[in-house]
């Protein structure tokens, strides 16, 4: 009788260790580790093979390397091919995460219905009947006829029955209720979820098929299962969204053939998702009441640039300490910067509740939205309204210097297309040559973009 193999696995980060632990010394959560088994030797020996699913080992030089480009296809929607770097790649193993409603096999049931007119693809529900995804499909109008469906769990029985239909995109729905026979485990622990993607990533790349892979999240929106997981895969995108808005963001997180961090906006409508091909003009739909504490920034989202309305709201405080509250940036950068602005604007805040929303649902993560953030606060807090045709992007160092982001002139000229006629931007990102129709100011601290507003 084989000896079964046996270790013991961290729910939160995926470490493993050879005996059980109160607290897990990787990410210091407690009672988290559990014990899984992992199979028997024998079965887990000759077999295993690596993620790049190399069937026979070979060494060679670099020069000596194939450079035959694989040729792309499209998933028949623009948004989606670039977060994918320009279109599904054949044997690529993708990974496609998000909130509960988020959209996900919302967008898949239709890129598949799409991608089922020109090729073979399989579609495999492992959470829902084969009616219920019918019956979405009939309420978003989507043509069926050619999409081939499965109901199936089994990692195995779906690689065998691939092997039949032949397709050239698979989806599996989800991969934490996939499970394999080896693994004792249930469905969903780490050593079934990290097996079940080694053994489909292993399948893309023997066989050449495109499996895209729907991953749960956690509740701080990082997808669920542990950290092996978004190695073994080629791309991980996250689909974002609140519930309360009709906006979605598909943003790249890791991408090995193409930009990462990539953006794609989407809506979510009565008919499903629609791309979103300008989002710039979405998100500047601004009141025709202009207040205090409301500017618009131009953010580098991946390839393009995308313009941004933030506002800010400055309150005296009830409190003993005053809230700092951030929605879509970092409230750890927003105390920073009123730091900043008390040292060397001379704006005293420590009194005052400071709110910050970005508008739109979109999350910043660039730091070229520091100086946009600060004169969005001074107007506020000094009740003054700015100019309505003004942008504003720089990064704020600890000192009050204005120092230059990437890409400033593709901001500028994206800026000047929506009309906008004023621009304070770091001096180092000031152009030579004029725009047309639009002023641009060239800033070196915090204390001249104060002057100049």
């Amino acid at each position: 009788m084989a000896k079964t193999k046996t270790a013991y696995v961290c729910n939160d980060c995926g470490a493993d260790f050879v005996r059980w632990l109160g607290q897990c010394p990787e990410c210091k959560a407690w009672n988290t580790i559990t014990e899984v088994r992992l199979g028997s030797v024998k079965s887990s020996g000759a077999e295993r093979r690596g993620y790049a699913g190399a069937t026979r080992a070979k060494v060679q030089t670099l020069n000596e390397v194939d450079l035959e480009e694989l040729p792309r296809f499209s998933s028949s929607f623009t948004e989606f091919d670039r977060v994918l770097g320009g279109g599904i790649v054949p044997g690529s193993a993708i990974l496609i995460g998000g909130s509960p409603g988020a959209g996900k096999s919302t967008l898949l049931l239709q890129t598949m219905c799409r991608l089922a007119d020109q090729m073979k693809v399989l579609y495999i529900t492992g959470e829902e009947s084969l009616q219920q995804v019918a019956l979405r499909a009939q309420r978003l109008s989507l043509p069926t006829n050619k999409l081939r469906m499965l109901a199936e769990t089994s990692v195995e029985t779906i690689c065998d029955l691939a092997d039949q239909e032949q397709p050239r995109v698979m989806v599996i729905d989800s991969i934490q209720v996939m499970h394999l026979a080896d693994i004792q485990s249930a469905p969903g622990s780490v050593s079934q979820v990290r097996e079940c993607a080694a053994y489909l990533t292993r399948y893309a790349k023997q066989k050449g098929v495109a499996i895209i892979m729907v991953g749960h999240v956690t509740k701080d929106g990082s997808l669920a299962g542990p950290k092996v997981l978004e190695h073994c895969i080629d791309c991980s995108i996250l689909l974002e969204g609140d519930a309360d808005s009709r906006f979605r963001t598909l943003r790249g997180h890791k991408n090995r053939f193409g930009p990462a961090n990539e953006l794609g906006v989407f809506a979510m409508t009565g008919q499903g998702l629609k791309e979103v091909t300008n989002p710039s003009a979405i998100f500047l739909q601004r009141g025709e009441q202009h207040g205090s504490g409301s500017v618009v920034m131009v953010i580098w989202e991946g390839t393009r640039p995308l313009l941004v309305e933030l506002q800010a709201l400055v309150d005296v405080s009830q409190l003993a300490n005053p809230r700092r509250v951030a929605v879509g940036m970092e409230t750890t950068r927003l105390a920073m910067l009123l730091a900043v602005l008390h040292r060397h604007g001379g704006l005293h805040m420590s009194d005052q509740d400071v709110f910050v929303n970005v508008v739109g649902g979109v999350r910043v993560m660039e730091t070229g939205a520091d100086l946009a953030l600060l004169l969005a606060i001074v107007s506020s807090f000094r009740e003054t309204e700015l100019p309505r045709d003004l942008i504003v992007f720089g990064e704020v160092g600890l000192s009050g210097e204005i120092r230059p982001v990437p890409n400033g002139q593709a901001r500028l000229h994206e800026a000047a297309k929506h009309g906008f006629t004023k621009a304070i931007v770091p001096v180092a990102n000031k152009p030579k040559d004029k725009i047309k129709g639009m002023e641009v100011i060239g800033v070196k601290s915090l204390q001249e973009a104060l002057e100049a507003t």
